[in-house]
């Protein structure tokens, strides 16, 4: 696991503190997201990461103005002090979990998702800088592509640590 360092006295009250400057990231995000979502954009940022293709991220940055255009600028820069806050909370809910249940293919599961938690902020890197390209230089094969690619792979492992974690802490066996 990518945080067994950490003595397990301190494990708890540090996940209730990045939990918590998750939380606090969501509600920056929220606030940030409001002008971005718009008919080309339902879901604010996160149709432009999953637009997939150059028509369709096009057309998202077109429904949007220069301060819209710029509060996604600004989105992605921050999302990049949220990657290791997002992954330590996860990763520490995910070792805790692990922690509950012993051995066998829980655990190894556990230290996969774990480190899946890290993994998952190079594809988000990847998904914001072919963001920021787009936001720059227009949607141009295959930017748009890709981000959808590494925002639906971040997606997916963040979600499996999520399950994993409400999982081991619905049904521990300690």
């Amino acid at each position: 696991m990518p945080l067994d360092f950490i003595p397990a006295p301190k494990r708890l009250p540090l996940f209730w503190l990045f939990f918590g400057l998750t939380f606090a990231f969501f509600a920056v995000f929220n606030w940030l997201d409001q002008p971005l979502r718009t008919s080309a954009a339902p879901s604010g940022v996160v149709s432009y990461e999953l637009a997939g293709s150059p028509e369709a991220a096009n057309a998202m940055l077109e429904s949007w103005d220069g301060s819209a255009q710029l509060a996604v600028a600004f989105g992605l820069g921050l999302d990049f002090l949220f990657m290791p806050v997002y992954a330590a909370a996860l990763s520490l809910s995910v070792l805790l979990a692990a922690n509950r249940r012993r051995g066998g293919v829980w655990s190894a599961l556990g230290k996969a998702l774990g480190w899946g938690a890290f993994l998952a902020t190079g594809f988000d890197a990847v998904e914001n800088i072919s963001l920021f390209h787009i936001l720059l230089n227009g949607a141009l094969s295959p930017m748009p592509q890709l981000a959808f690619w590494c925002a639906s792979i971040k997606f997916a492992l963040l979600l499996a640590g999520i399950v994993y974690a409400m999982f081991g802490w619905l049904f521990r066996q300690k």
